[in-house]
């Protein structure tokens, strides 16, 4: 097999090791991305040379064959929006919040979504309940107290069981067009937390976020309070930073705030140094304007302007129809792109204002 035309700079350090994997690659019909599936083999040759403890070994093998088996469960799903559903697992049946979950599991794949949640009991299995099996996802994680899949997913394919948090988290994140927390113990905060925090911080794509309140509770308007109080009004998080989010007071509300964000809005992706925006339609000239007097805080060099798809968006088969904007971004601003997409789509609705 001859080299990639450009030769990963991470290899074996021994020359005639690096053929034989690039031989094997061409042994085992590896083509595509070669130069990537390379550098995998050559971390697992080096980690093997440089006698990794076995107990790291295992964590990383563990790792890498659950993130490929849930590859290939979602793959075939991967123009469906999806959206994942967090909370307890400890909700009775009878709880609002079970209810809501139920509710919205239902509304939001009528409107073409799909669901994910974590295929337990609790706010877990009314998601599911509500979406039907055949529009839900569930990614497990096996414990040794707790929990074994739901009954009514346990024998379906689009069931991944997960040995490591970490790997199961990647995939809620990498799979998810949105996501909807309902109240849940300190699972449903760490997720909570990490998912902002990976939006704040741009490791993951801007999603719409809802907080569903139940009947009779205060759960997230306490955490709002909290957050605002302790966190933006002692200056540990930007103020903007509560535009992340959206507590609903309806499951209804939910569902019209996750579509909302996907009105005009279709998906980011970064190009050099510059962002483009995916949209439904192309703004206008006038548009444009108020949106660099708007943004320009967040603006670093190019103004926001229609463009054309990059030869890698073509190459890739990203989206390349869709009119796009794109502008050189502040990378540390993304609580305010959270607000130039909501301007994007005309405001957020107002219906859940």
């Amino acid at each position: 097999m001859s080299p990639p035309p450009r030769p990963p700079r991470y290899r074996t350090g021994d020359s005639e090791v690096d053929g034989l994997i690039l031989d094997l690659l061409e042994s085992a019909g590896v083509r595509r991305d070669a130069d990537l599936v390379f550098e995998m083999l050559v971390s697992g040759v080096r980690m093997g040379r440089e006698a990794v403890d076995r107990g790291d070994l295992k964590l990383v093998n563990a790792a890498l064959k659950e993130l490929r088996y849930a590859f290939r469960v979602f793959e075939p799903y991967s123009a469906t929006r999806k959206v994942s559903i967090f909370g307890s697992a400890r909700t009775e049946v009878d709880d609002p919040a079970y209810l809501a979950a139920r509710d919205f599991g239902r509304a939001i794949v009528e409107h073409g979504w799909m669901v994910i949640t974590g295929a337990g009991p609790g706010i877990m299995e009314a998601g599911i309940e509500g979406a039907g099996v055949d529009a839900a996802f569930g990614v497990n994680i096996v414990l040794p107290f707790e929990q074994e899949a739901v009954a009514i997913l346990a024998d379906d394919p689009k069931l991944v069981n997960y040995r490591y948090f970490f790997t199961r988290k990647l995939t809620f994140m990498k799979e998810s067009s949105a996501y909807a927390l309902l109240p849940g113990g300190f699972g449903t905060l760490d997720e909570a937390f990490e998912l902002l925090t990976l939006m704040q911080t741009g490791r993951s794509a801007l999603c719409p976020v809802v907080l569903i309140e139940p009947e009779g509770s205060t759960y997230w308007r306490s955490w709002i309070r909290f957050t605002e109080t302790e966190l933006a009004g002692r200056s540990l998080i930007s103020p903007d930073d509560m535009a992340f989010v959206k507590v609903c007071a309806s499951t209804d509300d939910a569902v019209r705030e996750i579509c909302h964000f996907y009105s005009r809005y279709h998906s980011m992706r970064f190009v050099g140094r510059r962002l483009v925006l995916r949209l439904h339609d192309e703004p206008a000239a006038a548009e444009l304007a108020e949106l660099n007097a708007e943004f320009a805080d967040i603006i670093v060099g190019a103004p926001i302007s229609v463009t054309d798809p990059s030869p890698g968006e073509i190459d890739d088969d990203d989206v390349p129809h869709l009119p796009r904007i794109s502008f050189g971004f502040d990378r540390r601003s993304f609580a305010r792109l959270r607000m130039l997409v909501d301007r994007l789509n005309g405001g957020r609705d107002p219906q859940l204002s």
